[in-house]
């Protein structure tokens, strides 16, 4: 899985230096060191390459980081997180490189990591997107979105500052010519089909200024694709909300649009002003899809 804490690593070795080359592993390689990845090897590419502090992507890095990697692409050292990653075998995959002397070490995230992701889905108890009808994934879906309830929904392990908010956002006003484009979401499970779907939205303009309304979540913050993020949006698109960020557009994907909690319409103001598109990403990947996955390595 791509999540927030990878992103906050990223973020802190491209401060290390000045040119930040990723290497991503094969599913193949993932599957004997670690266990079956949730997202394949060309979506988990295409999701690192969309984090804003990416310059190159090095697609099927081996698994053991050595030397030889480290001088075929140029690089001066490498960067890790502070917890320790072993072989199939219980060997340290940096060993060689902190023999060295060409490994840095950045500091893990805490409250987020995949197992505590994977844990949460497994967890969910309150059904109420999902249309499947499969018995085990209900069994494990039954409080995953909106409207769900659970140990883990509402209150996180992570705990956000707004100092972490700050070292993420970029800071960046609206210029002259911007057209200001506004999406909202959850964005829970951050996955490749949001990924695809803010790009589509970027294509939209020659100089999109493009602001998440996010559902008390940040990951977007991370993504190329994004300028700004209103934290704890409200789930209608109101006209105050509108006017203070002179929006030109409201953009939606091809998902269900829930009503708000009185039954009406969260979009009916973009609809009214005309300024309401729906996007099609091209990817029909959904949250559904990739808990099912997870159930199914499990």
């Amino acid at each position: 899985m791509v999540h927030y804490g990878h992103s906050n690593q990223l973020r802190q070795a491209k401060a290390m230096g000045d040119y930040l080359i990723v290497g991503v592993h094969t599913d193949s390689e993932i599957a004997k060191h670690k266990g079956p990845p949730v997202f394949t090897q060309e979506e988990r590419y295409k999701m690192v390459r969309a984090i804003k502090w990416v310059d190159e992507v090095v697609e099927g890095a081996p698994y053991v980081t050595t030397l030889e990697t480290l001088d075929k692409y140029n690089c001066d050292f490498c960067v890790h997180g502070d917890d320790i990653t072993l072989t199939v075998d219980g060997k340290d995959t940096y060993e060689e490189v902190k023999k060295s002397g060409r490994y840095r070490e950045c500091k893990r995230t805490q409250g987020v990591s995949t197992t505590d992701l994977v844990g949460r889905m497994l967890l969910m108890t309150k059904a109420h997107h999902s249309n499947i009808d499969s018995s085990n994934y209900q069994q494990h879906t039954d409080n995953f979105g909106k409207r769900g309830h659970s140990p883990w929904t509402g209150v996180s392990q992570f705990l956000q500052t707004s100092q972490k908010i700050i070292q993420f956002a970029s800071g960046q006003e609206p210029q002259p010519g911007d057209t200001i484009i506004y999406v909202a979401g959850a964005f829970d499970l951050f996955h490749i089909g949001h990924v695809d779907f803010l790009e589509a939205v970027h294509k939209l303009a020659d100089k999109p200024y493009i602001i998440v309304g996010l559902h008390f979540d940040q990951v977007s913050l991370c993504l190329s694709y994004v300028s700004e993020v209103v934290i704890g949006a409200p789930f209608a698109v109101t006209k105050d909300l509108l006017d203070h960020f002179k929006v030109d557009l409201v953009c939606h994907g091809k998902t269900e649009i829930y009503p708000d909690k009185d039954g009406s319409d969260p979009y009916a103001e973009p609809r009214r002003k005309g300024i309401l598109r729906t996007i099609d990403s091209g990817n029909s990947l959904t949250t559904d899809a990739i808990v099912q996955r997870i159930i199914k390595n499990r």
